[in-house]
């Protein structure tokens, strides 16, 4: 039979986090190329690479479990406009901060909902807790480290008509599940 196409960028990424699975051992046992496991037992959706990064001083540092192709958005309320915020939304358990909590200050305003999380030295937002997914967060792409991202998509969201914006955008309540 003919192989399945590739897909269409690099699936080296995905292999360090499935190397302890059984999916992974699988792999390894039976030498199947990269490509040809990806497209075979790795549904799309699961195509995850580990992204860490932090802020300018390096005091808050974190990993995260993505898509190495980011989807962004950049948001127009008040404060994202004079922070230029732009993040792509994660689940709280593909988040891990692996040090800098005791440095973070937390901004909140209007619901306070939404945590403005910053680093107390450097002043830098890495990631926060937005409004629209609280059981999830933020994530700056501008803040990783350089080596995992294939791509970003910035997609406009229109946070100074919240509401509104949230209604226009119905799938993006469920970018925090899992």
């Amino acid at each position: 039979p003919t192989p399945p196409a590739p897909l269409s960028y690099d699936t080296q990424p995905v292999m360090p986090v499935l190397s302890n699975t059984k999916l992974g051992i699988f792999q390894y046992e039976h030498m199947s190329s990269s490509s040809w496991f990806v497209v075979l037992f790795v549904p799309r959706r699961m195509a995850l690479v580990k992204h860490t990064g932090g802020c300018h001083c390096g005091a808050v540092r974190f990993e995260v479990l993505s898509s190495p192709d980011l989807h962004v958005f950049q948001c127009n309320c008040s404060i994202c406009t004079k922070k230029q915020n732009h993040h792509f939304i994660v689940p709280k358990n593909l988040f891990t901060l692996l040090k800098g909590s005791d440095n973070l200050t937390t901004y909140t305003f209007n619901t306070h909902v939404a945590k403005h999380t910053f680093c107390q030295t450097c002043g830098v937002q890495s990631f926060y807790t937005p409004r629209s997914n609280p059981d999830g967060y933020g994530v700056a792409p501008h803040c990783l480290d350089p080596g995992t991202v294939c791509s970003v998509t910035v997609e406009p969201f229109g946070g100074e008509k919240w509401e509104e914006s949230m209604q226009a955008h119905t799938s993006i309540r469920g970018m925090s599940k899992h």
